[in-house]
């Protein structure tokens, strides 16, 4: 699996997926045009999309409504390491669930792809690509 991120100028870079194309920008406060969600946003968003995307197909395989569902999401940031310390997502059904639905949900919810490679961390490797320089090219 792979993506292309491409800088476009200031703080603004786009993400691209074969035929998809997120851009991320900071805001202008941060010296960016505030053209796009920041990287963070762009993350814990990830993660609740994921979340209400299991949640959905949870609710389709049980016959519950979804139409109206939604996630509010809240976020805090952490330091040593700076990073996003704490997320809280709140998740909106159009019905009430019966109790034999609740914990399943939830359960559900946290088996969410994002929220697992969260939990247990991928490795992750950054490193410079090569280049081939030629002796006595400018």
């Amino acid at each position: 699996m792979n993506l292309t991120i491409a800088f476009r100028g200031r703080a603004r870079f786009d993400i691209v997926s074969q035929a998809h194309t997120v851009l991320t920008d900071q805001p202008t406060e941060d010296g960016g045009n505030d053209a796009g969600m920041s990287p963070v946003e762009l993350f814990v968003g990830s993660l609740a999309a994921c979340v209400g995307y299991f949640v959905g197909r949870y609710c389709v395989r049980h016959q519950i409504q979804t139409e109206g569902f939604t996630i509010d999401v809240g976020w805090s940031m952490a330091e040593q390491p700076h990073r996003v310390g704490a997320v809280q997502l709140t998740l909106h059904l159009p019905t009430e669930l019966a109790p034999v639905h609740q914990g399943k949900l939830l359960k559900v919810a946290h088996g969410c792809t994002v929220h697992q490679s969260l939990t247990v961390p991928p490795q992750v490797e950054i490193r410079l690509a090569s280049q081939d320089i030629q002796a006595g090219a400018p």
